[in-house]
């Protein structure tokens, strides 16, 4: 039998932590969940409000820390190109703070 229970929030990044314990084989996992929806409304909000003439230093977009660890398992934060094609796949227009492309 598995016990889920709430272990922690880390209220600066949205993060909850839960403590899933199965009585089964007495082995437990933490699992994860983050609220993306607040970084959702900035990123809208961020994107709507963007002047149309790029420059260096510009925030381009802003993914959750889940996310942004995910990518970086599958190497995609560390090749520049990956990265690109990702942000400027519509499938990921939610993550990003500027119109246009990369």
């Amino acid at each position: 039998m598995s016990d889920k229970r709430l272990f922690e929030v880390d209220p600066r990044t949205g993060i909850s932590t839960f403590f899933h314990y199965n009585s089964d084989d007495d082995t437990f996992v933490l699992e994860k969940q983050q609220d993306a929806e607040p970084l959702l409304d900035f990123n809208k909000a961020r994107f709507n409000d963007a002047p149309t003439r790029w420059g260096d230093g510009q925030l381009v977009a802003s993914i959750p820390l889940h996310l942004f660890f995910e990518l970086k398992q599958k190497g995609i934060i560390d090749d520049q190109n990956e990265l690109k094609k990702w942000l400027n796949d519509p499938d990921n227009r939610f993550f990003r703070t500027r119109p246009g492309d990369v």
